[in-house]
This record gives C-alpha cells, structure tokens and sequence, in this order.
C-alpha cells in the first residue's frame, strides 16, 4: 500500500474517533442526566460546549502545525482527545463533564485540520482526490453510526464507556502516527495573531452558542438575540482587523481564490442543508415513526454503506466528468435526496428508506471528497496551513447551523400551528424540503467555476472554453 495512503488511513481513524464523539452522546443524554441528578436539557450543555472548544481553537491549528510540526501537533492532539475522553467517563458533575468537553474539543479542534495538513503535505497533487476520499468517509459514518453505538452502550454497558472506548483507540493512533507519518514542516513560520484569535474566538462562540440554542430551549429568545448580534458584531470586527493584518489568523484574501471561493461558499451552503440530516432523521424515526434507537440507527446505518462504495469510485468519476460537473449535479441530486426524505411515513417500505440512504450517502460523499480537494487545487504549501484553518472553520460553522436552522424550521411551523407541537409528519416534511433548498443554492457558487477546474488533481487535460 502507498505510505500515503497509510497516512490517510491513520488520519482517517483519528477523524473518526472525533466525529464518532460528536455525535455518540446524545443518545446516551437521558441516562447521564440520571445518573448526574440533571435536567436532561442541562446536559445540552455538554453538547454545546464541544461545539464551542472546536470553534474556538480551530482557527489556531494552522499557525500550531507550523510553529511546531505537523505530526508533533497532530500527536498532542490525540493525547488531548484521549485525556478528555478519560474525564468525561470520570466526571460525577455536570460541571466537570463540561469542563471535559472542552478539553475534548481542543484535542479535536487540533485534529481535524492539522490531520488533513498532515495529508496534504505528504501526498502529490494527482492522488489529492482519493486520498481526501478517505478521509471523507468518517465525517459521514460517525454522526450516522454515533446514535446507534452510543445506545448500545448505554444500553448493554454504560453511558462512561462511550468515553472511555477511545483510550485503546486513542493510543493506537499515537503509535502509528509516530512510526508512519512524516513530520514534513514549512521554513516559514508566521507570527500568531493574537487580536485575530480573541476576536475570532469570542465571535465564534457567542455564533455557535446562540445558534446551538435556537429551537432547543437552552437559553431564554433575548439572550439567544444578544449572543447571535453581539457574536455577528465580533465577527465584523474580525473582519476588519484581518484586512489590516499582515498574517491574520483566517485569511480572507484566500477567498479571491476561485476555486476556494467555491468550495467554501458553495460547501458551506451545501453543509448547511446535510448538516440537518443527523438532527432530523433520528427524530423523525424515533418521535414520528415509533422506532426504538437500534431499529433507528440499524436503517441510517446504510448511508454508511454509500460512502464506504464512493471512496474506491469518486477518482474515477472526477477523471471522467470532471470537479465542475460532480458539484453541480452532485449538489442537486443531494439536495432532491434530502427533500424526499420528508415524505417518508411510517408505511414506506423499509427498503425504499434504506434504498433513498445508500444512494444519498454515496452522492454525498461524492461532493464532500470533490469540496474538499478542489479547495486545495491553487493552494501553494506555504498557504496550505491557513487554508485547512479557513476550511475547517467553515465546515464547522455550516454543520452547526445546519442543526440550528432545522431546529428552527421545526420550532417556528409549531409556532404557526400551536397545539400540534414540532415532531408532526408534516413538520418534518417542509423541514427536509427548507434543508434541501438551502443545500441546493451551493450550485449558484459551484456554477462559476471554470470548465477545467480541479484537472491537475483528477488528472484529466485542461480543457479552453
């Protein structure tokens, strides 16, 4: 096997530990509120505050694997994770469990970006595509697989093992990354951007915070406003002082860089939309349907199965069709995929449902590897560094407010129908429908890339149009 791929492969498992993570603890809420004496809505909180740890530290990840290494960066990262993952299994407190999260979040805010810097600075540009291949495969599997895992556990051991499955993975990680991975670095190192990183970091947390609690009744609406306009404000300001800045901590000049540009603006747009799956699916299966977690996530699993397929084919497709072509019908084929999803009933055949899944996790897949590497396509490796912070950032924000936009949708059609309440079929009908046409506008952004765009990493003959 290539070393790069071995790298990929090592990258990929880390990635999937994160994601797996993510998601794992929210079928198991209800019984770690038990056992900690908690209102369930409480433990929201140690959702939320991993999602906060992530956005806060992400924008540092770059500028970390540059100072000190990639692979250096990328192992402490695993150590952090894991570290985390002991104390949230020891936590007895709600506080501490928080507390825990956030330093889960660091490990895997470090992880995820510096993890792909490690691949794309180990990998030629004509193998980019099916090497990121792999590693799109846990940011699909893990939010699909982490509801079903997580009840198993809780169910047949207990809610601490779903943290402290990680150490045996954790460590594992360490070992390889050591003995397979190069620890390849940049000769120039740039100054951190401190201003840059308190205004990104306060902006991005009041965002998220404020978004995570749209829908959900974690916080009262004025201090959802406040946190949302105080956080966009923050963020303003970021952006003005990035302008003025030498070497700020996301670049925002990179945007004048077509085809970043697009897989920024069109992926975050087409996040957005996919970021609801994991949210509304398990809702509508279990609330509307009747289902128990197992016989929830024993159908969703399929999406897996999809993805898995896509990561021996997506090289080939891009060869053939080209970046171009893949996004802009990938994304409209996803995005009616998502819809159709809200007209499943309880009397839709099991093997129309899962049939729907395994093709839309395939497409899905499919652009989120084609995102991913045409981001890089006109990156030089000094670059690379503040690109993956820049990507990551973004992906991180979509898929948050993916959640919070779903949420929304639910919470505001209970709203115009009282009495109801949100889990109604047709609630969840014109939510999937609202997801898919948000997914859908990436096109707009997809469409002005040029016809030869990506060709040097599918490595097909640029084309003059």
């Amino acid at each position: 096997m290539p070393r790069y791929l071995v790298t990929a492969l090592i990258v990929a498992c880390a990635l999937f530990m994160e994601n797996l993570d993510a998601t794992v603890i929210s079928t198991s809420l209800p019984a770690i509120a038990a056992d900690l004496n908690e209102d369930p809505i409480a433990l929201k909180l140690a959702l939320t505050s991993y999602l906060l740890s992530l956005a806060v530290f992400i924008p540092a990840s770059g500028w970390a694997a540059d100072r000190f290494g990639a692979r250096r960066v990328f192992r402490a990262a695993i150590v952090v994770f894991t570290l985390g993952s002991v104390l949230c299994g020891l936590s007895s407190t709600l506080a501490a469990l928080i507390g825990s999260r956030i330093i889960q979040g660091l490990g895997g805010a470090m992880m995820v970006p510096v993890g792909r810097l490690v691949l794309l600075r180990s990998v030629e540009r004509s193998e980019l595509v099916r090497a990121l291949s792999y590693l799109m495969v846990p940011a699909l599997v893990g939010p699909i697989v982490g509801p079903l895992i997580g009840g198993f556990i809780t169910t047949y051991l207990h809610w601490r093992w779903i943290f402290w499955i990680n150490v045996p993975i954790g460590a594992f990680g360490f070992l390889l990354a050591t003995i397979f991975i190069e620890d390849v670095k940049v000769d120039v190192h740039w100054p951190l951007d401190i201003t840059g990183f308190l205004l990104l970091a306060t902006g991005l947390a009041l965002f998220i915070f404020g978004s995570a609690g749209v829908g959900r009744g974690l916080f009262p609406s004025g201090a959802i406003i406040a946190m949302l306009a105080t956080g966009a404000m923050v963020l303003t300001a970021y952006v003005l002082h990035a302008r003025r800045t030498a070497y700020p901590l996301i670049d925002l000049r990179l945007l004048s860089v077509p085809t970043f540009r697009a897989s920024v603006t069109g992926g975050s747009l087409f996040r957005i939309g996919i970021g609801s799956i994991p949210f509304l699916l398990p809702l509508m299966l279990q609330i509307g349907f009747g289902l128990d977690p197992f016989q929830s996530g024993s159908i969703t699993f399929i999406a897996s199965a999809g993805a898995l397929l896509m990561k021996t084919t997506a090289a080939p497709i891009l060869r053939i069709f080209g970046f171009r072509p893949v996004l802009i019908y990938g994304a409209i084929a996803s995005a009616i995929i998502l819809g159709s999803y809200g007209f499943f009933t309880p009397s839709t055949p099991t093997a129309l449902i899962m049939g729907l899944l395994l093709f839309g996790g395939f497409i899905r897949s499919l652009v989120f590897t084609s995102l991913n590497a045409i981001a890089y396509a006109e990156i030089d490796q000094i670059q690379l560094s503040r690109a993956t912070s820049f990507v990551s950032v973004a992906q991180q924000l979509s898929l948050s407010l993916g959640i919070a936009a779903a949420a929304g949708v639910l919470q505001g059609l209970a709203y115009l129908h009282p009495g109801a309440g949100p889990f109604t079929p047709e609630n969840f009908r014109w939510a999937f429908i609202a997801m898919g046409l948000i997914s859908i506008c990436s096109v707009f952004s997809f469409l002005r890339l040029p016809a030869d765009a990506g060709s040097e990493l599918a490595k097909r003959q640029s084309k003059s149009v």
